[in-house]
């Protein structure tokens, strides 16, 4: 990083002074500029030609210049986990500037989620709450009604900095864990990863799980494998969508797995989720994403005691814009030390 680097942030908000200060201490060479805008804004804010022109490093969500309008552009940092706004851009297709995504926010919240409503679920805390707006006290029928975790096994589809943080918590509440990744992860080496990750939080080193699993004709072998949960942060791209539809939910049936599904709706064949919550062949299913999304009000879906649906909001967090603006410092000072920057996107595989 040199003394003419320019960081362009044009986001819903406006970064809190301490982390400006820090930067300044960390990068005293990087002149900041800040543009905040509504966070659903479609429209680029009017930015001089000059400060467009001098800008290497970017920071936005889904607002983003053409090639000439930026030509010493050199990377970009998403606010979001996820790139689908970004495909197509000749930006981002055109170019080889490096665009980073926001992931290693979202796994400690989306953690939370996949088993706050997981053992919700096992713990029937949804019956207990309509008894609660009824006003009465259920006795259980039994003191054996509920199947607690340990030694349950879990098996997470796309061990990403989210699964890694699902398995973390799944071996701290005794869970055996299963990992499929699309791509071969032979040996250790391979199953590490340099995503950003909070300290202390996800799995490194890829050391959680028991077995590992990889590439598409090892889908169905992995699904095959006793699963009592069955955990899904995937992407959506052409080789995932539909990746879990009828054939799979019967090898899920073995052990009447549950299904959580916090990465894209398309994942799983609805029809066929449908299908399998009317012949009994899983125990029940957490969408925080559907397909489609947002899920029409008079969809079946809706209807089942044993589904418990979110609107796409697993990834909220008060630490949420925190975590972004660490991420965004820490690649640039990996720029500063001549090191690569983390979390960028693979433009052949869209993620």
């Amino acid at each position: 990083m040199t003394s003419q680097d320019v960081l362009l942030i044009i986001i819903h908000f406006t970064p809190p002074a301490e982390w400006l200060d820090s930067l300044a201490k960390s990068l005293p060479g990087l002149q900041v500029e800040i543009y905040e805008v509504e966070m659903y804004a479609k429209e680029l804010p009017s930015i001089p030609e000059e400060t467009w022109r001098k800008t290497t490093v970017l920071f936005t969500w889904k607002l983003f210049p053409t090639p000439e309008m930026a030509p010493n552009l050199q990377y970009v940092q998403i606010l979001s986990a996820g790139c689908n706004q970004m495909l197509g851009l000749p930006l981002f297709e055109n170019t080889d500037i490096a665009f980073c995504t926001s992931n290693g926010v979202h796994p400690p919240q989306i953690a939370e989620w996949v088993f706050s409503t997981f053992l919700a679920f096992q713990h029937h805390i949804p019956e207990y709450l309509d008894n609660q707006k009824a006003n009465q006290w259920v006795d259980p029928v039994s003191d054996e009604d509920t199947e607690d975790a340990v030694g349950l096994r879990v098996g997470i589809l796309g061990y990403g900095c989210i699964g890694r943080q699902v398995a973390r918590v799944a071996r701290a509440l005794g869970m055996d864990v299963y990992a499929y990744t699309l791509h071969e992860r032979s040996n250790p080496e391979s199953r590490t990863s340099d995503t950003y990750t909070e300290p202390g939080l996800g799995d490194p080193s890829g050391e959680f799980p028991t077995e590992w699993f990889a590439g598409k004709d090892e889908l169905n072998t992995f699904l095959a494998a006793d699963l009592d949960l069955l955990v899904i942060t995937l992407p959506q791209t052409p080789q995932t969508t539909g990746m879990i539809s009828a054939e799979q939910f019967r090898l899920l049936s073995k052990k009447k797995a549950y299904i959580s599904n916090a990465g894209r709706g398309a994942v799983i064949n609805t029809d066929d989720l449908v299908a399998a919550l009317d012949e009994g062949l899983i125990r029940g299913a957490a969408l925080d994403v559907t397909d489609p999304e947002p899920l029409p009000e008079d969809h079946k879906l809706w209807g089942y005691k044993n589904v418990i649906i979110t609107p796409h909001c697993a990834g909220n967090s008060n630490h949420y814009n925190e975590r972004v603006l660490k991420i965004l410092k820490y690649n640039l000072e990996r720029r500063a030390n001549g090191l690569h920057v983390v979390n960028r996107v693979d433009k052949k595989l869209g993620y």
